[in-house]
């Protein structure tokens, strides 16, 4: 598993402040709307409304929160009018990231994105300069108590996962964006709850980084994660287990 995958799990089991809380509900309001205006306000008709309700209520967005965003992405409502965007370049140590935003500004947005890039050390490149090593998966997480290892690779294979892995931390089920919904209506069929289920892009090779770089590249992802514009940050850095403890530990 990539750095980037442990660190997320690590920052998820965190307390999330109300300040940060705040913010993550703006973010999740913008991929809302822009779901909502691409292809409609209902999410059985529109699967990237549905992704984007699921990481809503993962996130305990109050439910009319949730229908005042995809309300404006309908035009029921009035809003902003925000557009996708994606960043690529290389962080300290020659670690490959791919920067994804939702913007009313790209002008004003592509420069901001620029200076993370160089004041983290790193600089920002050009279209599939790093992504061509990414690949688009769906992922869930799912605790070691929920479900047995057997029962859990039987569900998640017979509805189209391609593995189920076993870590310190519990269970993660990959699969195809494609199957990503199948496997989603398996897992709830079965009642077995997910601790985190999304769509992401893993890294098809990585890059070693020892604590001093590693360190770096944190700061970074944290650098863009704290920017309004940014829904994701994809990296492809591997550091050592007991570096990742430390860090868990702090």
């Amino acid at each position: 598993m990539a750095g980037h995958s442990k660190w997320a799990n690590i920052k998820h089991k965190k307390a999330i402040t109300d300040a940060r809380r705040g913010k993550l509900w703006s973010k999740l309001a913008r991929n809302l709307i822009v779901a909502a205006r691409t292809g409609g306000g209902d999410p059985s008709m529109n699967l990237s409304l549905r992704y984007a309700i699921d990481k809503a209520k993962a996130a305990n967005m109050p439910s009319d929160t949730i229908d005042k965003a995809i309300k404006k992405g309908t035009g029921e409502l009035g809003g902003e009018a925000y557009a996708p965007v994606q960043y690529e370049g290389y962080g300290p140590g020659g670690v490959a990231f791919i920067v994804d935003a939702l913007t009313d500004n790209p002008h004003r947005t592509a420069p901001e994105i620029k200076k993370l890039f160089e004041r983290g050390g790193g600089n920002m490149g050009t279209a599939n300069c790093v992504s061509w090593n990414f690949k688009a998966l769906g992922t869930f997480r799912i605790k070691s108590d929920v479900v047995d290892e057997d029962t859990l690779m039987e569900v998640a294979l017979e509805a189209g996962a391609d593995d189920v892995a076993r870590d310190d931390d519990g269970f993660e089920v990959t699969c195809e964006v494609q199957a990503y919904e199948a496997v989603r209506k398996a897992l709830e069929a079965r009642k077995i709850a997910t601790e985190r289920a999304e769509l992401t892009m893993r890294p098809q090779s990585t890059v070693i980084v020892d604590a001093e770089t590693g360190t770096k590249v944190l700061k970074l992802i944290e650098a863009f994660e704290d920017h309004d514009d940014v829904q994701n940050v994809y990296t492809n850095f591997e550091m050592p287990d007991e570096i990742m403890a430390q860090l868990q530990g702090s």
